[in-house]
């Protein structure tokens, strides 16, 4: 099964940069580039970052 490692504080910062980046869509700038923010708000939500898997980074606190 695919196990968490992202921790609370990186999910946090995650979502609201995740957030941020998907509402330039529609405010602001209105660039296609805020869709990259779909990239972190998504595995801000999860908990699982691949790329963390690929580096073995873990900062969640349980494993």
């Amino acid at each position: 099964m695919l196990t968490a490692n992202v921790g609370n504080a990186d999910r946090i910062i995650r979502i609201v940069l995740g957030l941020v980046l998907v509402a330039l869509v529609f405010v602001g700038p209105q660039t296609p580039w805020g869709w990259l923010g779909l990239i972190p708000l998504i595995t801000g939500l999860a908990g699982r970052c691949p790329a963390y898997s690929l580096l073995g980074v873990n900062t969640c606190s349980r494993t």
